[in-house]
């Protein structure tokens, strides 16, 4: 279902011409030739369909590449394609592939220009998202929350900057993280691959965009119904999240040397999306540090990375990110990185009515039948011997627990006194002196 309130994203316009692309025309060229090559392709339909370029444009390269007698005609018609013109490498045009693979092994989608790219992320801004307060509780359906939080929640995601939720552990950070990115339910345009300086850097990354369906085009096709530039990738809007084994070395660029080719930094994949710093305050690095490294971003809504060369470039920073931790903020920040956060949030643990309701919400999704003796039992003799404090993932912990010794002892599913306390017995763990 799509929920957002605003007209669907602007697509990246296809190009016409060779002169629209904007790249290095040797660059573009020198792709053609080692996709060629690598690929083993003799005809217009197949390297267009292979380097995500139009047929018109796929053609005006061919050309050029001909004229400079890289590339020739094989004189056989292909029956199978519509009696289409097949085209090899000349020796020329082979060596110059080696040649050109040995600089840079990456052959394929033609690049975006970081310029170009950049606008596209302005048309498609995760600022440009107005969340409702009903998408928002049908996206955290599952959960049950305060309306005070949402009131704080709603306003935070809509700006599209920055979240610190912070409160004692077990209280559903994580899953009200995954449900503003299920909230936002629209799709954008991911690049394959943009280029700087003549530099390719990898962006579109399967393992963190999920590539929605399109119109497969039809190169051969003469009604193509190419509604977009397919150097790009129409994806969910990503989401990447990241725990204690986030470093600072993981926002750089990431270089291959066997390839000599880049690949984009967790946050500039999350371009557009959602970047999720969980359990801040676990990691190698001190909070402090980590947040020193978004100032930039967060305030100027650009990064600057390096290439290997050291030299430095800006791209688009278009990432709501949310930090969360189980630390008090006082305790691992200073003023100057807090005042820095746009939304500080604190998800505490629920009310005892609240708590109730989820235990009883969870009891029915799991089949197990309410008992009010065990209800009674928990509240009255369990809660007070930890200062009645109430966490959202206890209910869960219990019911199951239950469900695993109705199991092991053969009797149907419930809940009583007695399983109440062996699953207790199994949330906690009784400070004892261990001898060794």
């Amino acid at each position: 279902m799509n929920m957002q309130t605003h007209p669907g994203v602007q697509p990246p316009p296809p190009p016409n011409r060779l002169e629209e692309m904007r790249l290095p025309i040797v660059m573009m060229r020198d792709i053609l030739l080692k996709t060629m090559f690598r690929k083993n392709l003799d005809l217009v339909g197949d390297i267009a369909e292979a380097i995500c370029l139009p047929r018109a444009v796929t053609q005006e390269l061919v050309d050029l590449a001909r004229s400079q007698k890289l590339i020739e005609a094989t004189g056989t018609l292909h029956a199978n394609s519509g009696g289409e013109m097949g085209f090899q490498l000349t020796d020329a045009g082979k060596a110059r592939a080696l040649d050109a693979l040995s600089q840079s092994e990456y052959f394929g989608a033609m690049p975006v220009p970081l310029d170009v790219y950049s606008e596209q992320v302005g048309r498609q801004s995760i600022r440009n998202i107005q969340i409702t307060r009903e998408q928002l509780t049908s996206a955290m359906g599952h959960l049950v929350l305060p309306p005070s939080l949402l009131d704080h929640l709603g306003p935070a995601v809509s700006a599209g900057r920055s979240i610190l939720m912070y409160g004692p552990p077990g209280n559903g950070k994580s899953s009200i993280s995954n449900g503003i990115r299920d909230a936002m339910g629209d799709k954008i345009y991911v690049p394959r691959a943009i280029e700087y300086a003549g530099q390719v850097i990898t962006v579109y990354d399967p393992i963190v965009h999920s590539a929605a369906e399109v119109e497969v085009d039809d190169p051969g096709s003469l009604r193509r119904r190419r509604t977009f530039d397919t150097r790009y990738v129409r994806c969910e809007r990503p989401t990447v999240i990241t725990g204690g084994e986030l470093s600072l070395s993981m926002l750089d660029l990431v270089y291959n040397p066997t390839a000599r080719t880049y690949q984009a930094p967790l946050q500039l994949k999350s371009t557009g999306g959602i970047f999720i710093v969980d359990d801040l305050g676990r990691q190698k690095e001190p909070p402090q540090s980590l947040v020193n490294r978004w100032i930039v971003p967060l305030e100027e809504s650009k990064d600057i990375l390096a290439l290997q060369s050291g030299e430095k470039f800006e791209v688009p920073f278009d990432t709501l990110v949310i930090f969360s931790t189980n630390f008090h903020p006082n305790e691992i920040f200073d003023k100057a990185a807090l005042r820095r956060i746009f939304f500080k949030i604190k998800i505490d643990g629920p009310s005892q009515a609240d708590f109730l309701k989820i235990f009883a919400l969870v009891a029915r999704k799991k089949g197990v039948p309410l008992d009010e003796a065990t209800l009674v039992h928990l509240i009255k003799s369990k809660y007070p011997t930890i200062n009645n404090v109430y966490a959202n993932y206890q209910p869960v912990f219990l019911i199951d627990q239950m469900i695993a010794i109705c199991e092991f002892e053969g009797i149907p599913c419930q809940m009583s006194p007695d399983l109440i306390d062996r699953a207790w017995a199994n949330m906690f763990v009784k400070d004892e002196e261990i001898v060794k």
